[in-house]
């Protein structure tokens, strides 16, 4: 029997809704672009129109990247002698990135490992300078690589009821229980327009709420030997009891985005955009989803006004039985993915 008009229309409705993961006003692209030579992208910022410069929780090394081709690496730089890590722990655990002129900032998790024992090497707020002549990509360390930043998040008065020197001491995903610290771990990282910091908190999550916290002198911190970080008056969030796993200020927009994820490895990530007010709540954008995808880092592009491109961090993706991420998968195996949004 043929199938009525009716019966045909809503057939195609149905794969319509299927084929596409949010309406046409706001989707991630269905087209997943895979990125070979490392799984965990953890924090990531656009050099130049046409690549970015990603690092990878599981080293010290930043890799640049086509943004629209699956492939190789276009380039690398190892960060070791730079950071000056603990060579018995030396992964820095790079975890969120920013962008001020043609400079980089990086900001590592400043946590323990995940049973709670010490890693001086986390401890890290770094800067690089970025240079591009036309296909060229050249990334240099500039100042040194600061380590005080948890003594001053302990000693600010302004954050004293939140108790991050004790959280730094805390696995990193341990919530907050009745007589329990939570665990402190640090994910994103934006520029603001006025030039400062806004360091975000995957962990603690405060009264179900995520934390900012601004860090209002980057350059000298940086640049001058002795200088501690000036910090400013804490921002918390209403994000559905999520933390940040990734922020950035869309100039476009006037607005930040925001990457909300769980404290841990259970719960969903939701989109958010927020006006940068401290009284006014973030807007969750619902028809953007990340099923599938694990989102650690988004990116803005120069001159793109419409659409932000969004890394999966692929660890635990399963490479011939094994995780992603582990030492026996061959680097040329290893990989993530990445998917542009239309917010």
């Amino acid at each position: 029997m043929r199938p009525n008009v009716s019966t045909v229309s809503v057939v195609l409705m149905v794969l319509i809704t299927t084929l596409l993961v949010a309406p046409a006003t706001s989707q991630v692209t269905p087209e997943i672009t895979k990125h070979f030579g490392m799984c965990d992208a953890s924090a990531a910022v656009a050099v130049g129109p046409t690549m970015f410069v990603v690092a990878n929780d599981e080293d010290n090394v930043l890799r640049v990247y086509r943004r629209d081709k699956s492939g190789e690496l276009t380039h690398t730089l190892d960060l070791t002698s730079f950071l000056k890590p603990d060579m018995e722990h030396p992964e820095a655990d790079i975890e969120g990135a920013t962008r001020i002129g043609e400079r980089v900032y990086w900001i590592t998790s400043h946590g323990t490992n995940k049973n709670g024992e010490p890693r001086p090497s986390r401890h890290r707020l770094f800067a690089t300078e970025v240079n591009i002549a036309g296909d060229q990509v050249t990334i240099t360390p500039t100042g040194r690589p600061y380590k005080g930043l948890v003594k001053d998040l302990a000693k600010t008065p302004a954050l004293k009821d939140y108790k991050l020197g004790d959280a730094a001491k805390r696995p990193p995903e341990q919530v907050k229980k009745p007589n329990q610290v939570a665990g402190l771990n640090i994910e994103g990282l934006s520029a603001t327009p006025q030039g400062a910091l806004l360091i975000a908190f995957r962990n603690p999550i405060p009264n179900g709420k995520a934390l900012l916290v601004p860090l209002e002198n980057p350059k000298e911190v940086i640049e001058k030997k002795g200088q501690a970080a000036t910090l400013g008056k804490p921002i918390l969030l209403s994000l559905g009891g999520r933390g940040i796993r990734s922020i950035e200020y869309f100039e476009a927009w006037g607005k930040y985005l925001i990457v909300a994820g769980p404290p841990n490895d259970t719960g969903d990530f939701t989109l958010y955009q927020w006006s940068g007010a401290s009284s006014e709540v973030p807007e969750p954008i619902p028809e953007v989803t990340f099923q599938g995808l694990h989102p650690e880092a988004l990116i803005m592009y120069p001159g793109e006004r419409t659409k932000i491109q969004i890394l999966s961090d692929d660890g635990e993706v399963q490479v011939e039985g094994r995780d992603c991420k582990h030492k026996k998968v061959e680097p040329a195996k290893k990989s993530f993915r990445s998917v542009w949004v239309t917010p």
